[in-house]
């Protein structure tokens, strides 16, 4: 299945999609408003999303795909966002190129231990439609499409896609920057949907495309497949969860996966959207901060 958030003029709404339907389950239990009501849940009974969610769907209404298309928000809230750095080799390539220090970016390519880094808390997060920024004091940024894994008390219970918004000439300058460069308000955007892990089947050979729409007219856009990721999705949450006391609800961003060319800098007014097999298409406006 796939989880939306929808909010309506009666309030916030969890809606589950299956079979090209989609059921407003917190219609049938008010206690279920958020897509972590539906985790907790899960847990209690020692049962999937899933499971709990089918149980629901003879008694849910239907909400027509319009209005969810129209309402739907952030489909959770994580409590932290965390990223994986240079698991593609576009991106090892990407890295090395902006950087005054490119070997460092080919060790960790090909180390054992992967870059893993704090991304946003919730207030620097958006969702679909919401827009992303880029920091006023940069002269490079970039969207960068990734898949988000979910996670729930350090366990995998769903997927989702991620923009990591960064800002490569502030990095570039100095890899201790990287906070300044990845950190800011709107830095991240996630959605439009968490897809089961049922519903997605192998993480590790989805399609992702994106495009980058300016003055109406595509300025960029490009395609890869998550089968080109070095690190695989359990690797990346071991070393997250490993001496680490991570939260209740957490999203971990799998690394980029497209870089637009070297000329190119993310503006304001800019539309970015990202597609990922399985899972959905997230659209954001561009805004500076």
């Amino acid at each position: 299945m796939r989880y939306y958030q929808l909010t309506l003029d009666s309030g916030d709404h969890l809606v589950a999609e299956a079979g090209g339907e989609y059921y407003d389950l917190s219609s049938v239990k008010p206690e279920l408003l958020e897509f972590r009501d539906l985790l907790r849940t899960a847990a209690v009974v020692e049962a999937t999303a899933d499971d709990v969610a089918t149980q629901l769907l003879d008694s849910a209404p239907t909400i027509d795909p319009d209005e969810v298309a129209a309402d739907r928000g952030r489909p959770l809230v994580p409590d932290e966002v965390w990223a994986a750095g240079v698991t593609y080799e576009i991106s090892e390539q990407a890295r090395r190129e902006e950087s005054g220090m490119p070997d460092m970016y080919l060790d960790v390519y090909r180390a054992e231990r992967p870059e893993i880094f704090f991304k946003a808390t919730p207030s620097r997060t958006v969702g679909p439609d919401e827009a992303v920024g880029v920091r006023a004091d940069s002269q490079w940024n970039v969207p960068e499409p990734e898949l988000g894994i979910v996670l729930y008390r350090g366990d995998i219970v769903g997927y989702t896609v991620g923009n990591d918004v960064s800002s490569r000439d502030i990095e570039g300058e100095n890899p201790l920057y990287l906070p300044q460069a990845k950190i800011y308000d709107r830095c991240a955007a996630v959605g439009p949907a968490v897809a089961s892990p049922n519903t997605v089947g192998d993480p590790h050979d989805l399609s992702i495309s994106m495009s980058i729409e300016r003055d109406g007219e595509t300025r960029f856009s490009g395609e890869t497949s998550t089968g080109e990721m070095v690190r695989t999705c359990e690797e990346l949450v071991d070393c997250f969860t490993k001496h680490n006391a991570v939260p209740e609800l957490a999203v971990l961003l799998t690394g980029t996966s497209i870089v637009p060319p070297d000329d190119f800098d993310l503006q304001e007014g800019d539309a970015v959207t990202i597609d990922i097999e399985s899972i959905g298409t997230l659209s954001n406006p561009v805004v500076r901060v």
